[in-house]
């Protein structure tokens, strides 16, 4: 375990509200570290949507010369230990290279999978800065193998984790009697989980509710769909977010396939909150949470809406699984502060071996 020192870290990430980044910046400092905040979402948003689409796809323009301009100043004018980026897709080689030359460790935090077969924009430059971190902090065992093979010096593999400031049960009390959401998902469209929730309404008669944003969810689905399935409100973050899932009977969570994902956020996070969880079958997920005790698994959509025929009337059975889960996601160590524990410990590591001349 890091032993209690604070060091001084430069963290760069989008710090918007109910970003996951300024979740981790949180557990950072009740780990006793002290952070430095640079939100790079100003340098990623501003201008029109076709500028912000070619900035993201060029890696060019004043906003990427700004935001690396800023990264250098900032480490240098707060005499920090560390710089942190958490999916910093901005930074280039070069400022790397100079913060390494003023004896400052860098970590590279990227939940996403820029080796993966989801073809994002934007990964070009941040593939060429992968020799340049000290360390890579990872969430596939697949990442492991692929930031190794192309010049990572250091890489630990930890889990996405919930936010126990954010995510937590319902009060004492809490029943069905407060439960308004049958079948409920939170969260994106992608991969076919479009064509799942509505065939769920469509054909197996589930009522069924979809909150995510609306430009991503209205063009996947068709219009009686939309119409019957998809949320008015949209997004939902923090207490909504919470709510909404303790006011589920069943709360659903899918791999996303196209990025290669083990588990699924999501999980952790209705797991945390008291939530019944149904979730897509997986080895990630099935190491984490005892099935049919902890969380319910599926494999295909007909195993899912047979779960569901199962345990929708079962309120029992759902309140026994859901405390089981929450108790499983705390007592393992789900949490955010428990994962960033994991790499501050290995950025200690780093660290004495960098100030005794062997840069690892």
């Amino acid at each position: 375990m890091l032993e209690k020192q604070c060091v001084k870290i430069l963290y760069v990430g989008p710090l918007d509200k109910n970003n996951s980044a300024l979740y981790r910046l949180w557990a950072l400092e009740r780990l006793g570290q002290q952070v430095v905040p640079i939100d790079s979402r100003p340098y990623f948003d501003t201008g029109s949507r076709i500028a912000r689409s070619l900035r993201m796809r060029l890696i060019m323009g004043k906003e990427v010369e700004r935001l690396n301009q800023d990264f250098l100043r900032g480490a240098k004018e707060n005499h920090v230990d560390v710089v942190w980026a958490d999916k910093q897709v901005f930074l280039r080689p070069a400022t790397l290279k100079a913060i390494s030359a003023m004896g400052i460790a860098s970590v590279n935090y990227t939940i996403d999978n820029p080796f993966g077969p989801r073809r994002d924009p934007g990964w070009s430059t941040y593939m060429k800065c992968i020799p340049d971190y000290d360390l890579h902090v990872v969430q596939r065992d697949k990442n492991v193998v692929d930031y190794k093979a192309f010049g990572a010096r250091n890489v630990v593999k930890i889990q996405t984790a919930y936010e126990p400031t954010v995510h937590f049960p319902p009060p004492a009390g809490w029943s069905d009697s407060n439960r308004d959401r049958d079948v409920s998902f939170i969260g994106t469209s992608y991969d076919n989980r479009a064509e799942i929730l509505t065939w769920l309404w469509r054909e197996q008669g589930f009522r069924v509710i979809v909150n995510g944003g609306a430009q991503h969810w209205r063009p996947k689905l068709a219009p009686d769909a939309c119409a019957a399935i998809y949320s008015s409100v949209g997004e939902l973050f923090d207490v909504d977010y919470r709510e909404a899932i303790w006011r589920s009977k069943i709360n659903l969570s899918f791999l996303t396939h196209s990025n290669q994902d083990e588990f699924a956020h999501k999980s952790f996070e209705i797991a945390a909150c008291g939530g019944f969880l149904l979730v897509e079958r997986s080895p990630g997920h099935l190491a984490r949470f005892k099935e049919d005790e902890e969380a319910v698994f599926f494999s295909t959509r007909e195993e899912c809406a047979e779960k569901i025929r199962r345990y929708l009337p079962d309120a029992a059975a759902r309140e026994r699984i859901a405390a089981a889960g929450q108790r499983r996601a705390v007592a393992s160590g789900y949490s955010n502060d428990r994962q960033m524990t994991t790499v501050l410990d290995a950025l200690k590591k780093i660290m004495a071996t960098n100030s005794t001349g062997g840069r690892s």
